[in-house]
């Protein structure tokens, strides 16, 4: 194993040359990245190999491995900070992977601004939503299972944030689509979940198809799949072939992202365990295809029209997202349906290339806290609610659940970019960066901002205000300590990881990565566009109140409802939209090939041996066995003979 230091993989190198790579020794915690990835992998094993004895302290051993990781994580992120900015990049190859002629491919690691970031929110976001299962899936008779399938996730997605080429990463990519199925299809005896599982299966190898082609393409292109060496030539490569890589690319974040228009699975995977939901949309999976797309970012720099399909597909599904989201009794959905649109914010951002791709990353931070933080919540009222998730069964939950209410808020307010909050420093800064680059992209910014707070004050307002509306055999209640502590430490970080953006830090911790990003006049001040950005939050609080707050909740939807609710409860009848253009065309055609392989091809086959069976019941007539059949065959042969030798003669 050897350890290498290396420099910045940015758009700046594309203009400075290759990157030059110089062996060097890194002791200390930088020989014991591979580490991070092995405990919750080993942890994985042990779980899933070691049968029903591990039952009984499984679930510890679950949260110590991904405990560990963090320590490793967080004492790596503080070296790495001690470092000066163009010393920030640390490579580590295990062994070589592959050898196949010119196809060699090393199983090897980078650890640099980009990485250490993700690996802090996985393995931290991560590590308290397995304290939190401790509890919530205490009586569930595979507990031992779940935390074995939650360990194969993060060792998955550290795979993904660590791989130091495009192969390696693909390793991790396909890891995270393996655990998802596990994890969405975890309640397999209900039919909804096998279904959500196979669906989310599906839909992400359409995605996974577009990443392995793409991986294919960098290497026929440039003879390598490493990211260093592909940044220091990209540049000499043409139009045509960046922007298919980058549409590739592209493809395989909307699958794995749920973006636009493969993100149809997203709503389905709330069938899992409400950890489940929060791992996904916060810390792991929804987060590898912006983590794609700006790792990528020396081609999406060199790629134009692809890095504008970025923008097109982000500012679609920031919109659809949110306005899913407003329709949804489905108190996870409505979460999932904002997770559509909070990652279109991101990938917005990513798309806006060097001006934005800082700010996807911190949104994707701040993201992570509020989001687990509020999924957690939900799986706590569902937890006092006996598991009932549909919004119009509560009601007036403040007073009995003080702690997950109070928790749940912060991440409310976070969300909306209420002032202060987390996601007020870094969803404004991305609505800046949008309209510094263009009008249209900034007003669906702006607009998917004021949908925000419409949607998620609805989901507040039915849930823990106004009269209650649960059954009388329904008796709320708090959950355990195990539960609300991660909330309180998701509620603090909701609060305050805004703090990234101080002295522009984040900014400047990922420059060496991404590059430098130049400021960007708006036709207003920041100060100016902060006020029309809180304004139009405002109106969607206020029109949330007065459509929801001022107003009885029935408890069972309302069937006359306008269209655009109609539209918002079919989830924008994308799931219609891909039965119509694929899955009915699909089914079709593979009937007709089954018609064609039944009638056609075993025809002809059964045909010709129908045939050969004819004719050998007829020929089985002259083997008859009877000695006198044989001798008159001969004699009447040999008239035969005798009658065509006469009949030559006299001719």
């Amino acid at each position: 194993m050897t350890t290498t230091v290396v420099t910045p993989l940015s758009a700046i190198s594309l203009a400075e040359g290759a990157p030059v790579i110089e062996a060097a020794s890194a002791d200390g915690v930088f020989s014991l990245l591979w580490l991070i990835i092995a405990l919750p992998a080993l942890g994985a094993a042990i779980l899933l190999l070691g049968g029903r004895r591990t039952d009984a302290w499984g679930h510890l051993l679950g949260v110590a491995t991904v405990a560990g990781s963090f320590a490793l994580s967080l004492l790596a992120f503080l070296a790495l900070l001690g470092r000066d900015a163009e010393d920030r990049s640390v490579g580590q190859t295990l062994y070589s992977w592959i050898e196949a002629g010119p196809f060699t491919v090393d199983l090897a690691l980078l650890y640099d601004p980009l990485s250490a970031l993700f690996l802090l929110l996985i393995t931290g976001v991560g590590g308290i939503i397995h304290v939190y299962s401790i509890g919530y899936m205490e009586h569930d008779a595979r507990r031992r299972r779940f935390f074995g399938y939650l360990n194969l996730f993060v060792a998955a997605m550290l795979v993904l944030v660590l791989a130091d080429n495009y192969l390696v990463l693909f390793l991790g990519w396909e890891g995270v689509g393996l655990a998802s199925y596990l994890l969405i299809g975890f309640w397999q005896h209900k039919p909804s979940a096998a279904a959500a599982a196979k669906k989310a299966f599906v839909v992400n190898r359409v995605g996974d198809i577009g990443m392995a082609l793409g991986v294919m393409l960098a290497f026929a292109t440039f003879g390598t799949v490493g990211f260093a060496e592909i940044s220091a030539v990209a540049g000499e490569a043409s139009d045509g072939v960046l922007t298919a890589l980058g549409l590739l690319f592209l493809l395989a974040a909307a699958g794995k992202s749920a973006q636009v228009p493969l993100q149809s699975w997203l709503l389905d995977a709330m069938e899992g365990p409400t950890p489940v939901s929060a791992l996904i949309h916060a810390a792991t999976m929804v987060t590898a295809g912006v983590y794609l797309v700006v790792r990528s970012n020396f081609i999406y720099e060199a790629a134009p029209v692809a890095q504008t399909a970025v923008v097109i597909v982000g500012a679609v599904t920031l919109l659809w997202g949110a306005i899913i989201g407003t329709a949804k009794d489905d108190i996870k959905k409505a979460l999932a349906g904002s997770t559509m649109s909070q990652i279109g914010y991101m990938m917005l951002a990513a798309g806006l290339g060097v001006a934005g791709y800082a700010f996807a990353i911190f949104h994707l931070l701040t993201h992570g806290f509020f989001k687990a933080n509020m999924f957690l919540g939900a799986g706590s009222v569902m937890h006092a609610m006996d598991d009932d998730v549909d919004m119009r069964h509560y009601g007036a939950l403040q007073k009995m659940l003080p702690v997950t209410f109070l928790t749940f808020a912060m991440g409310y307010l976070a969300i909306i970019g209420f002032p202060g909050f987390s996601g007020f420093w870094s969803k404004d800064k991305i609505i800046e960066a949008a309209f510094g680059e263009n009008l249209v992209v900034g007003l669906a910014a702006l607009l998917g901002a004021g949908i925000t707070a419409f949607y998620m004050t609805r989901l507040m307002l039915m849930t823990f205000f106004g009269e209650k509306r649960w059954s009388e055999d329904v008796h709320p209640h708090e959950s355990p300590k195990v539960m609300t502590v991660p909330l309180i430490v998701l509620a603090a970080l909701s609060v305050l990881g805004g703090a990234m953006l101080l002295g522009n830090w984040v900014v400047e911790w990922l420059e060496p990565t991404v590059g430098h990003a130049e400021h960007h006049e708006l036709a207003v001040s920041p100060l100016v566009m902060t006020l029309i950005v809180t304004v139009v939050v405002a109106v969607g609080v206020a029109l949330a109140w007065v459509l929801v707050g001022k107003r009885e909740v029935p408890r069972v939807a309302p069937a006359n409802v306008s269209v655009f609710t109609r539209a918002a409860r079919a989830d924008l009848y994308g799931d219609a939209l891909n039965e119509g253009l694929f899955m009915r065309p699909g089914d079709r055609f593979v009937g007709d090939l089954t018609r064609f392989d039944d009638h056609g091809v075993d025809g002809a086959v059964n045909g010709t041996a129908a045939a050969f069976g004819g004719m050998s019941g007829v020929f089985r007539r002259w083997q008859n066995g009877f000695v006198r059949s044989y001798a008159l065959s001969l004699l009447a042969g040999a008239v035969l003979l005798l009658a065509v030798l006469l009949a030559v003669n006299l001719a």
